[in-house]
């Protein structure tokens, strides 16, 4: 049987990084990753395992229907259910990183999508950053509510709980939550100071038709 350790040391290598970067504590947030030419495996966080300690050998490996493909002493995460109905919506997409990043969080706690306000955010993400509709964490209604505001874009909020950002890889998902989470930043400071100027339409659009092109890349 597979271990699929190179794809869990990856994991692991990126949930420590996003633990280093201040966008979780503890156990919070989640991260997976598709195995590629395999059929339905997928290598997630486990559930309740802090990730300053957290190893390779602790992350699992589940199927499709999110039943355990190796066996392990560790469950996988909660929020397993979301993360697989965005892989069984999107094709494209390899990696999903959850985070609760500060700044992320409080946009969708006040239920607010972030708009194009900096350059780089509908290139990256595919136009304003919208918040999914509410529902408790790890239900079948969150997976759902998420993979309905995302749509064909790269990142959502999830309404009073965090981010979702996806990727054809890693490191792609991980560059979008710090892209998000800075972007989350610079609106709430220009919200605080009252007044904000959003990119002209016409850069939006071309915006849009770029992050077509290179959503792929």
């Amino acid at each position: 049987m597979k271990d699929y350790l190179e794809f869990r040391e990856e994991v692991c290598r990126y949930a420590k990084k996003m633990y280093q970067a201040g966008f979780v504590t503890g156990s919070a947030g989640n991260i997976s990753l598709r195995v590629p030419d395999e059929d339905n495996r997928y290598v997630i966080t486990p559930t309740s395992v802090p990730y300053e300690t957290l190893t390779p050998e602790q992350v699992v490996v589940v199927d499709r229907e999110g039943d355990l493909a190796l066996d392990l002493d560790y469950g996988p995460s909660v929020e397993t259910p979301m993360h697989l109905a965005v892989y069984q919506a999107r094709a494209d997409v390899n990696a999903v990183i959850h985070s609760h990043a500060v700044f992320s969080t409080v946009m969708a706690v006040l239920r607010k999508p972030i708009p194009p306000i900096v350059e780089e955010l509908v290139v990256y993400v595919g136009d304003e950053v919208r918040v999914a509709e509410y529902a408790s964490a790890g239900s079948d209604d969150l997976a759902k509510f998420a993979v309905q505001a995302l749509r064909e874009n790269a990142a959502i909020l999830l309404a009073n709980h965090g981010n979702l950002c996806v990727g054809k890889n890693l490191l792609k998902a991980f560059n979008l939550c710090a892209l998000v989470e800075k972007a989350a930043h610079i609106y709430i400071e220009c919200l605080q100071l009252g007044k904000f100027t959003l990119l002209p339409d016409e850069v939006v659009e071309a915006e849009k038709e770029m992050y077509k092109v290179m959503k792929n890349m």
